[in-house]
This record gives C-alpha cells, structure tokens and sequence, in this order.
C-alpha cells in the first residue's frame, strides 16, 4: 500500500468521512463485542480515525487509559474535537510504527488493518506491547471488498481495485495463530445499495480510497461513469457492494 497516498486520502475527507462511514460504524459496534465480559486497564486503539470506535471503547471501558493513534493529523484533529476527553491520549503516528514503550491489555482497531504493509511483523509487535493475557481484537476488510465493482472494471479497463491486494482470511488466521493462542475469525459480509455509481463514488472517496484512484483515470468523464453505470446494472441489477469483514481477536501467552 502506498501510505502517502493512503494519508493524503483520509485526512482530506476528515471532515467528511463520519457522514459516510455508516458501514465503519456498523462494523465498530460488532467489533466492540469482542470485548464482552472482560476488563481492560490500559488500551491501545490503532487507525483510530475520527473517533467513532474510540468513543465506544471510552463508553465499555470508563475506567480505562486510552491511547489513541492514527497516521492523519487532521483525523485526529476531528476526534479530539468530537470526544474533548482528557483521559484520551491521541497521538499521530503510524500504526505499524507506533513508537510506544507503554504494556496494553487490549490493543484493538477497527477497518485499519487491510492497509498494514507487512501485517505479520506489526502483529508479532503488537504482540509484544502486550502484557501477559492481553488480548489483541480487531477488524479488516477482506479482499472481495467491492467485488462487484471489481468485476465491472476487471471487464471494462481490465484494471483491478486496491481492495484485491487486501489479506485474505487464510493470511490472518496463519498470522494470529503463529502470535497467539485463542486467536480466532470470524467472518461477516455487509451490503450496501445505492441510488447510482456517483453515489457509491462518493462513499468510496471520502472514507479514505479516492473514486479517481479507484478508476484508474486522471480524468472521469460524464460518459465513462454512464459507461461504468450501465456495466454495473447488466450485471447485477443494481448498484450495490459487499464489504467483506473479518473480526479478529487472539490472547497472548501467559
């Protein structure tokens, strides 16, 4: 993944992103059941963006110290605006290089994980920041994310979107369990249906992969999108997209 391009996505459509992010939200709820029953002191949230999922984890954990980082300045910006909560710590840094000498008993993150670069060494780190019996939840978008729109392009620009290089379930389950023990998976799908491709365009830009990016083009005409549009529409009767999640979570070794 390029990261440059990854930061200059999100933190132009900071100020946006929470009017579009309803399927982040839906997935943040689930995520925060990961943690039912269990007490946790000291968290680290990654990805944390603009503070949705943190608000959650303040709300289930009152009591708790909470770390929050993202790579965006502006994102953070966003999210200390929104929550103005003195027992968050928000930090901007990038969630493969974290650079925190702190011990957590739960590191957790939702829908940042599919942009690591080399997921297998940030999650063996994480793994370290933990104490004895923590516990690492999250979640990420798997690679038939956007499938449907996948195919339209695979067919039209034989062009494929960002979210095939996501990791796929396999690549998870053979990381989490090489780091931890009780790592489990679960997998769920999420779809979404819109009224046309410039709606679904625009829930793509602004909550974080830019539509132009997504196309492949320096410049989208009118007539492409229509092109694009009917192509959706033969196909599969409508414009909607699957988001593909996989909820994540391992203890650590005693």
């Amino acid at each position: 993944m390029d990261k440059k391009t990854i930061l200059r996505n999100f933190s132009r459509s900071a100020r946006l992103y929470d009017k579009y992010a309803d399927i982040q939200n839906r997935i943040a709820l689930q995520l925060i059941r990961q943690t039912d029953g269990k007490i946790f002191s000291n968290i680290l949230e990654l990805g944390c963006g603009t503070g949705n999922y943190t608000r959650l984890l303040k709300e289930r954990f009152p009591k708790a110290r909470v770390k929050a980082l993202d790579i965006s300045e502006e994102m953070v910006e966003v999210a200390r605006e929104k929550l103005k909560d003195p027992r968050i710590e928000f930090l901007i840094a990038d969630a493969e290089e974290p650079s925190i000498n702190d011990k957590f008993d739960l590191i957790t993150s939702n829908a940042c994980f599919h942009w690591l670069n080399n997921p297998g060494e940030a999650i063996a780190g994480y793994r370290r920041m933990l104490t004895p019996e923590g516990m690492i939840s999250f979640t990420a978008f798997g690679p038939l994310t956007f499938a449907e729109l996948d195919t339209v392009l695979s067919n039209l620009e034989g062009v494929n979107i960002p979210a095939r290089s996501f990791m796929t379930k396999d690549k998870l389950e053979k990381i989490l369990s090489e780091n931890f023990r009780e790592a489990k998976i679960n997998e769920a799908e999420f779809i979404q249906t819109f009224k046309n491709l410039r709606e679904l365009m625009e829930r793509i830009k602004y909550t974080g992969i830019r539509g132009v990016s997504v196309l492949k083009r320096d410049i989208v005409t009118v007539q492409y999108l229509n092109r694009i549009e009917d192509e959706y529409l033969k196909r599969f009767g409508g414009i909607q997209v699957t988001y593909q999640v996989f909820f994540c979570s391992g203890i650590n070794a005693s």
